[in-house]
């Protein structure tokens, strides 16, 4: 991904922790480790629309199956099954933190590379 991440400091500093303690696979470190060190960091309220946040629920196309798929991402103590939440620090919530609408995103899942576009994000807050 070469595009570069907009994030509020909150999550910067989530996503510099989840590294710290090891958390990512040592491919998803690289790629976090570069996308935090080209990210703009602003506040909450300088978030601009349309960034994948926590609190967000982002729809999202599969570019290899033409498959769309909805995700509400939280912070990681919010994220619960049964309300249909997902912590911001799983595999898709690192793939699309701090990008946006139109970005069009290659993450490795488990053992496969997708494809995905960003159709919509709307803040739930």
């Amino acid at each position: 991904m070469s595009q570069n991440i907009i994030l509020t400091t909150g999550i910067y500093d989530l996503i510099k922790d989840h590294i710290r303690r090891k958390k990512a696979t040592p491919t998803e470190e690289e790629i976090l480790k570069l996308q935090l060190k080209n990210a703009q960091q602003v506040t909450r309220k300088n978030l601009p629309e349309g960034i994948v946040t926590i609190d967000a629920r982002v729809t999202v196309k599969n570019l290899d199956t033409d498959q769309e798929e909805i995700y509400t991402f939280v912070a990681p103590d919010k994220a619960k099954k049964r309300n249909n939440t997902e912590s911001i620090l799983t595999k898709m919530g690192l793939a699309l933190v701090g990008c946006k609408v139109g970005d069009i995103i290659n993450w490795a899942f488990e053992d496969e590379e997708k494809k995905l576009e960003i159709l919509k994000v709307e803040r739930l807050d």
